[in-house]
């Protein structure tokens, strides 16, 4: 059996070609029976379970096959989709992990993040990330009509995007001693996130010779995923084959 790492394909009805990506690991590369877990920022925003993105049917319905066909399928919100909850859960047959999880792998324990509590220089993102987070703020925004929460998500992604722009690089990645303090806390040697988009293994996460840090790619129209099983790990880049995933959709 295989466990399959994914995160940040940031799914919006206006990036047709990341479906058409999604579709194509759904299909192609998931085999029933596979563990899934999709690490936060599935969705590039979600404004509730009662609104789902435009298009999403397809692979909501697939993500339910496959979870009927034995599948495990676990899913840790984001920073884009923090709001996601268990009556889309339910629709996928999934179940939510908390933001940090500690899992059996084989080849020993690992713990999966979404990545983005590991940034912790940028401290305005940190303020953000608290106030969206705290169960009020969620219960005030969920209250609102499905009209005012787009617009509130629309007006949030164009700070975000104008912020970044603003921050030096390294503030906007993982800050060392937060991951070396995640790790020894749970007790693992493997650390898989998202959220950097910056794909790569890195080594002596906790000293030289210990800890082992796996960050997920960012999708477009090609896709990345870590795949976990008795042989090993790997971190793959995949494009899908579009006359294959159009004829799949």
């Amino acid at each position: 059996m295989r466990h399959l790492f994914i995160a940040d394909l940031h799914l919006q009805p206006e990036r047709p070609e990341l479906f058409r990506a999604f579709r194509y690991f759904l299909d192609r590369i998931v085999t029933p029976g596979d563990t899934l877990y999709m690490l936060g920022d599935i969705f590039e925003y979600w404004i509730g379970d009662d609104a789902p993105l435009p298009g999403l049917e397809p692979v909501l319905e697939r993500l339910r096959r496959l979870s009927d066909a034995g599948s495990r399928i676990y899913f840790q919100r984001g920073n884009r989709d923090f709001l996601v909850g268990e009556r889309l859960m339910d629709r996928i047959g999934a179940q939510l992990l908390p933001d940090a999880q500690h899992v059996e792998l084989p080849g020993g324990a690992a713990l999966v993040m979404h990545g983005d509590q590991l940034c912790t220089d940028d401290i305005a993102y940190q303020q953000f990330r608290a106030q969206v987070r705290d169960p009020q703020w969620q219960h005030t925004f969920l209250s609102q009509t499905r009209e005012q929460r787009e617009a509130i998500a629309r007006q949030m992604r164009e700070q975000s995007r104008e912020q970044g722009a603003m921050k030096a690089e390294t503030i906007m990645d993982v800050n060392p001693d937060a991951v070396r303090g995640a790790m020894l806390e749970h007790g693992v040697e493997l650390l898989i996130h998202g959220h950097t988009h910056r794909p790569k293994v890195h080594h002596d996460q906790i000293a030289e010779g210990r800890g082992e840090r796996i960050v997920l790619g960012d999708w477009s129209d090609s896709g990345w995923y870590l795949a976990v099983d008795e042989s090993g790990r790997e971190l793959i880049r995949f494009t899908p084959d579009r006359d294959q995933a159009t004829a799949s959709s």
